[in-house]
């Protein structure tokens, strides 16, 4: 199985958990997104982030730059509830 049906996959499993309505709130949202271009306004894999500092998942204050000093960072975003 490809990385892209196993992508879907997961899409599509995640649909069956998700209220309609609750879906319905994220494609519209997801549709706005597109509408906005703001994907032409993102950097693109592998553009250097500028620094800045984020609270991690304990509440301490982590800085890109202090993270950069140890090699290669991957950043995430989580949106919405957990």
């Amino acid at each position: 199985m490809t990385l892209r049906e196993r992508l879907e996959a997961m899409r599509e499993a995640s649909k069956a958990r998700i209220p309609p309505e609750a879906r319905a709130v994220m494609e519209r949202s997801i549709d706005n997104l597109r509408a906005s271009a703001v994907m032409a306004r993102i950097a693109a894999v592998g553009h250097k982030a500028p620094d800045f500092a984020l609270p991690d998942s304990t509440g301490r204050t982590v800085g890109l730059g202090d993270l950069r000093a140890h090699g290669p960072v991957v950043l995430s975003f989580y949106r919405g509830r957990w």
